[in-house]
Parts: structure tokens; sequence; C-alpha cells
């Protein structure tokens, strides 16, 4: 039996779940009050196997460039291929909107993170000195940018 992937709107009553699987899969996971904003400012997903939460994102546009703000897969699911699911969801979704670029940071010690946006067509642009906080601390963050394509240009 295949499962079912789907995508929609996050909603103010899926922040429990949502601040759930950030609690596991994040050492700083945003706050509900970061993502009631998020839900009035910005596109907020949620990706769906068989009506279960997997995963979500959070993806914000300032002029023709978007910014991937949040990208969270539950770590049971990880590396199955969601993450990039995930991810080409919200890129359609800024190309959509307009978005010729999208930008986006990370932790630099997150490596399977890199790995997917390399993988996706991102590239390391810069550094942010000191930008995450750490368990020790506080650590850079690497910004990374990605040039969008409407789909009859793939």
């Amino acid at each position: 039996m295949t499962s079912k992937l789907e995508f929609r709107l996050m909603q103010e009553a899926d922040l429990d779940s949502v601040l759930a699987l950030e609690s596991q899969a994040f050492s700083h996971p945003w706050t509900r009050k970061l993502y009631l904003d998020a839900l009035t400012s910005y596109e907020c997903w949620m990706m769906t196997v068989d009506h279960q939460h997997v995963g979500h994102g959070v993806i914000s546009q300032v002029l023709d460039e978007a910014h991937l703000l949040n990208i969270a897969v539950a770590v049971q699911e990880q590396g199955k291929g969601l993450g990039l699911q995930l991810l080409e969801h919200l890129m359609q979704r800024a190309t959509q909107r307009g978005c010729v670029e999208c930008f986006l940071e990370l932790r630099a010690s997150n490596q399977s993170a890199y790995r997917l946006y390399e993988r996706f067509g991102f590239n390391e642009i810069g550094r942010r000195r000191d930008y995450y906080p750490a368990a020790t601390g506080h650590e850079d963050a690497l910004v990374m940018v990605c040039t969008l394509f409407a789909d009859d240009e793939n």
C-alpha cells in the first residue's frame, strides 16, 4: 500500500503538533509565539503522510525574494526523502508567488540539512558568526541562496 503525501496550510490548531515535532528535531525550537506571528505574516505549511503530521515549513517573501525561515521533519521520518519533498513544495510555492531566488540560514553543524539544500541547488554565499544560540555559547550560520525557476524553465 502506498502512503499518501499531502501539503496544506498550517492553522493555529496545528501548533501543539508542530511544537512537539520541533522540540524533538531542534535544540532551540521556535516558540508558540513565533508560530502565532508566522501564521499571520508568512506561508506556513504542514506536510502529512496518511494524515499524520511528519513535517512543516515556513517561507516569507520580500518583493521577488523568498526566505526559508524554518523547515522540519519528524526525527523518526528523517532519511526517507521527505525533507526534499517538503523543500520542493516550499520552493514551488515561492516560484508561484513570483520569487526568483530563495535565501536561508542554517547552523554550520547541520551537515544533513546542508547536503539537502546543496542537492536542491542552494549555494553557500556567506557566514554569520555566532548567529545561533548553542548549548555552549553560539554557533555560526551559513547563508545559502538558490535561483528559482518557473516550471516551464526546468
